[in-house]
């Protein structure tokens, strides 16, 4: 069992940064790819980006390439999202979700993933 918990949202003006962090819990975090997605209000879930268990490969959406770097630690058991250049569209509620996925292409997918957490707000004023 793995659990997760996104901590870093909040307000922040267009053009400026954020961190995002995920926290997890259990043995084997280690073994789980790990993704953020978002999902802004009456739009559905969408991926962000996404890392392999071991860290040495990172995904991101064309919309974030650039701008965002996901990264982990997995002797804290900890992932990150850093935002940067972040624009009014990025307006959104950020999870962050495991999973034992084989393949890069599952890391696209939210089925994929066995464990998501309650998420946080993320707000870009213009």
């Amino acid at each position: 069992q793995v659990h997760v918990v996104e901590s870093g949202g909040g307000l922040v003006q267009a053009g400026g940064s954020l961190g995002l962090s995920c926290a997890a819990s259990g043995r084997t975090f280690s073994s789980y790819a790990m993704g953020w997605f978002r999902q802004a209000p009456g739009k559905e879930r969408e991926f962000v980006a996404a890392i392999t268990w071991s860290g040495g490969n990172t995904y991101y959406a064309d919309s974030v390439k650039g701008r965002f770097t996901i990264s982990r630690d997995r002797a804290k058991n900890t992932m990150y999202l850093q935002m940067n250049s972040l624009k009014p569209e990025d307006t959104a509620v950020y999870y962050c979700a495991a999973g034992y996925i084989s393949g890069s292409y599952g890391l696209f997918l939210p089925y994929k993933y066995d464990y998501w957490g309650q998420g946080t707000q993320v707000t870009v004023s213009s």
